[in-house]
């Protein structure tokens, strides 16, 4: 297995991670991050297959040891079905999907719409050469307010939740340090306060929102303990607009990058353009598995415990798999994309990201016709997220 080294904190890499990825797929399905120290899988197959082996997991085979001033936001982890495996998983997942329904992501379409139309009414005057980012004056604020709704949240409470959420999830990035770790406890604690809070009073007045269906929802006679149900709703708050966020914003930069023409958002292309931009560029490049039993895959030897990245953004540009990966085409007829991962741990909240950039982006577009980069865009060094600190327009 060849041994590649790349900071995944570079500048460059940072900006342009694809690079690496093709050099490293180059000689075949895995190859060694020294950087992170464990193997990692770069093609297309590998992460499919790894994806989807049940022979691996998110649990770690031996209990995560960690300093004692992490124990607040691993108390909150030990109850993450994200974090877990059969049977806990399929428990939880079982239950928040029984709440987290098709028919209710498909109900929040106008109010996405809505929503779209008055961040535009904020923007400056079209033609008045006024720049400003896009970033916080919309790919933001639609997802956080949307799941503020779902949840039944208040609104007024989002800044707080983007805060903690920020601050939380800066504990998978490679950047992280001592200082984000006292920030992400202080977040995890602030955010279980709230969500204890929250639980209790919608159990005492339950109304038509995700919480109370979470509360409510059963599976053999089996309900989400208290502890259980903060660390799904914090884990619904995080992705439900995390990814989200940061797909947003890189859907919106490729298109005006490649003056994707205005058919390409149309009611029937808009599905097939998402799923491009999502291919092209998506907003996690990276997961981790567990192998539970000694096997060999790929020409590797993996031992009980080993623990494996799967590169989900390499696979999304694996030319054994896509015709010239590194062309955006929105006419592409996509084919098992990973952006949102595979397998069990299927990201729950896709759906609901996918509505949300179906109906979004037409609006935006459809409005600000003439929309235009002003400053080049720039990447934050948010490894193993990817997602822009700003996306500076003029309209």
């Amino acid at each position: 297995m060849k041994k590649l080294t790349q900071s995944p904190t570079a500048a460059d890499f940072v900006q342009d991670p694809y690079a690496f990825y093709a050099r490293a797929r180059n000689d075949g399905d895995l190859f060694y991050w020294e950087d992170y120290k464990m193997p990692m899988a770069v093609s297309h197959a590998a992460v499919s297959t790894l994806l989807r082996d049940r022979r691996f997991g998110r649990e770690p085979v031996e209990p995560r040891k960690f300093p004692a001033h992490l124990a607040p936001f691993y108390a909150v982890e030990a109850h993450s079905m994200l974090e877990l495996e059969a049977p806990r998983h399929t428990r939880l997942r079982s239950l928040v999907l029984r709440a987290f329904t098709s028919r209710r992501i498909a109900g929040l379409a106008p109010e996405v719409e809505t929503l779209a139309h008055e961040m535009i009414d904020g923007f400056p005057a079209a033609g008045s050469g006024v720049e400003f980012d896009l970033l916080p004056a919309f790919a933001t604020r639609i997802p956080v307010i949307i799941i503020c709704r779902l949840l039944g949240v208040p609104e007024a409470m989002a800044d707080d939740l983007l805060a903690w959420s920020n601050a939380m999830v800066s504990m998978y990035q490679a950047r992280r340090t001592r200082e984000i770790e006292n920030s992400a406890v202080a977040a995890t604690e602030a955010f279980v306060a709230f969500m204890r809070g929250y639980v209790e009073d919608r159990r005492a007045d339950p109304r038509d929102d995700l919480i109370t269906q979470l509360i409510q929802a059963e599976e053999g006679g089996e309900k989400l303990s208290t502890d259980e149900l903060i660390t799904t709703c914090i884990l619904l708050l995080n992705a439900g607009h995390e990814a989200t966020v940061h797909a947003m914003a890189i859907a919106v930069k490729t298109l005006l990058e490649h003056r994707t023409p205005k058919t390409a958002l149309a009611p029937d292309a808009i599905d097939q353009t998402v799923e491009e931009t999502l291919r092209f560029d998506p907003p996690l490049h990276m997961f981790t598995r567990h192998a539970y039993e000694d096997l060999e895959l790929f020409g590797h030897s993996f031992k009980r415990g080993d623990e494996v990245g799967l590169l989900l953004a390499a696979a999304n540009r694996d030319p054994a798999n896509w015709g010239d990966p590194n062309r955006f085409d929105p006419t592409r007829k996509i084919k098992q994309n990973s952006a949102f991962g595979s397998g069990v741990h299927f990201c729950v909240g896709a759906p609901l990201a996918r509505l949300e950039l179906v109906n979004a982006l037409p609006i935006l577009f459809d409005r600000c016709p003439n929309l235009r980069l002003s400053q080049p865009p720039d990447y934050g060094n948010v490894y193993h997220f990817h997602g822009l600190t700003r996306l500076m327009v003029t309209r």
